[in-house]
């Protein structure tokens, strides 16, 4: 059951391009509220920060990345580069998981964290985007974006640091079917069977 009801985009945000990059601010925004809050509050913010990272990653991995791949010169280098930051986000994102929000290592690491998602976004942005922008028609751009907006609406409730393939996914349980369910939503929202 599709919605047919119309353009199904977010604030206007017709392309995937615009979509990622409205992700990047969300982001930022989160590691903010994240470091000016503490307790129960910081857990919370914490928790929709790693969550929106994880539907942002898996979207760019299976949406973007095979795209980019293929859509322009260098393509192939420009992903790997950017997977090799996001295998070394994940496996941050893992040890702050793993400490108490509160406890004294805690926002230096995440600042760490912050650091290097920023210039990786930046990167994404000037390398990535830029050219799938430029190479890619505005059709795929939207269909491409509804893929991403499905696995947002599927995001997980809990990190998933340091997972790249499909057999640790299925070594790491619960969380690993909340990926595997993110895949496959944007799998049929790009009408690819499993």
């Amino acid at each position: 059951m599709a919605d047919r009801s119309g353009s199904g985009a977010i604030g206007g945000e017709d392309d995937v391009v615009a979509l990622l990059m409205r992700q990047h601010g969300d982001i930022r925004n989160l590691f903010d509220e994240v470091e000016r809050t503490t307790g129960d509050e910081r857990r919370d913010a914490f928790r929709r920060l790693v969550r929106l990272m994880a539907v942002h990653e898996t979207a760019e991995e299976e949406v973007v990345h095979p795209v980019a791949r293929r859509s322009f010169d260098g393509g192939e280098g420009v992903v790997e580069d950017r997977l090799r930051e996001e295998r070394q986000a994940k496996e941050k994102l893992g040890r702050l998981d793993g400490m108490d929000p509160d406890s004294a290592g805690f926002l230096p690491l995440l600042m760490e964290l912050r650091t290097e998602v920023m210039a990786h976004a930046r990167a994404e942005e000037r390398y990535e985007f830029i050219q799938l922008r430029r190479r890619t028609d505005p059709g795929q751009l939207a269909a491409m974006a509804k893929a991403v907006r499905a696995a947002e609406a599927m995001a997980p409730t809990r990190p998933h640091p340091g997972v790249e393939t499909a057999a640790k996914n299925i070594a790491l349980g619960p969380m690993a079917a909340t990926i595997d369910r993110t895949r496959d939503t944007v799998r049929k929202a790009m009408g690819k069977d499993g």
